[in-house]
């Protein structure tokens, strides 16, 4: 016998008011609503390799070619979310999360195709939902990059009320020929650093242990010695290095390596691409430390050495190249209105990193 097709109305579950999904804690309404505001804001990250929209079970990118290599990353934003909620503003983490992920595939050469993001959160809110796109959106275009696709999920329960988690994952490409693996670093090697535009994404564990804890501060509190407020301090945006490492790569400037410098900073970061015979020597004394950092060395009386393996600094990222390039590479990195600074050299060693002064 034919079975009688069985026709559930369109919003079926909204005549007979709140679901108990939703009583329970996850509106579903409420986060589809959401996902329609954003997509026009979406597609206008969009890049030539995209086939589709966001919406499909998985986003769909065109092969760059048979002579390209994928390079992809995963990172988080981590505790600068707290900071983030504290402040009561979100829309600059999405940056911080695509330019970290960017950053990290630029080490080996590679461009980036196509991100996707990861939100939890306990209770979808909207308005927190569109800031933190917002600031992925901004970043996707910045980069070259479309965001194509990601997930969010409501799990109450599992995430405090009020707060959320994002993490994201990039895919870039690179030509086979033109990948960047550090095996080529060599004794005499200079490296170049770039100035990072204060914590990036890591060490906040620490650093809001100082602000909040020690110190007493709030993030709208004025940041002692500047015009600043705590909040614009902490939550200032994770640079991309993108256009200047590719005004570079475009002059033909050879570079046997490069690093992010990220969680576990100069001591853990720069190792990762040199050769097993080769160390790093860095002279702190070639650039200024920035007063975030001078902060919370002083009043969280950290050590030198772990303040200089937990954060950054004021060096974002770090360019390892041949001695007789260095003159060229800084005049290009210059007119790319960055403020690069020699800050040591290449040395025989056993794969570690010594700072001086």
């Amino acid at each position: 016998m034919k079975k009688k097709a069985v026709v559930i109305p369109k919003k079926a579950v909204a005549v007979r008011g709140k679901s108990a999904y939703a009583e329970a804690g996850v509106d579903i309404d409420s986060k589809m609503n959401g996902i329609q505001s954003i997509k026009k804001m979406v597609a206008g990250t969009q890049t030539p390799g995209v086939i589709g929209g966001i919406g499909s079970f998985g986003g769909l990118f065109e092969s760059p070619g048979k002579d390209h290599i994928l390079v992809s990353s995963a990172d988080g934003v981590g505790t600068k979310l707290k900071v983030a909620s504290l402040a009561g503003k979100h829309d600059t983490v999405g940056q911080d999360l695509v330019n970290h992920c960017v950053n990290d595939i630029l080490v080996q050469g590679a461009k980036p195709l196509f991100f996707m993001d990861y939100m939890g959160t306990a209770r979808f809110d909207a308005e927190i939902f569109h800031d933190v796109i917002k600031g992925l959106c901004i970043a996707c275009k910045q980069n070259g990059c479309a965001l194509l696709g990601g997930e969010t999920a409501e799990l109450p329960g599992l995430y405090p009320p009020g707060e959320y988690d994002l993490v994201g994952t990039i895919v870039g490409s690179v030509k086979k020929s033109q990948i960047i693996t550090g095996e080529k670093i060599q004794p005499g090697d200079v490296m170049i650093g770039l100035p990072s535009g204060g914590l990036q994404t890591n060490g906040f564990s620490l650093a809001r242990k100082v602000f909040f804890e020690t110190c007493g501060l709030a993030p709208h509190d004025n940041f002692p010695g500047s015009k600043k407020i705590v909040a614009e301090v902490l939550l200032a945006v994770h640079k991309s290095f993108l256009k200047p490492i590719s005004a570079l790569m475009d002059a033909k400037i050879p570079i046997p390596g490069m690093a992010h410098i990220t969680g576990g900073g100069f001591y853990d970061n720069i190792p990762r691409v040199l050769p097993q015979s080769c160390g790093a020597t860095i002279d702190r004394s070639t650039w200024t430390t920035p007063p975030v950092f001078e902060f919370i060395q002083r009043e969280g009386k950290v050590d030198a050495d772990e303040m200089y393996r937990v954060f950054n600094m004021g060096i974002g990222y770090v360019i390892i190249l041949r001695e007789k390039n260095v003159t060229e590479a800084m005049q290009i990195l210059k007119k790319m209105r960055q403020a690069p600074v020699v800050i040591g050299e290449i040395t025989k060693g056993k794969n570690t990193v010594t700072c001086i002064n």
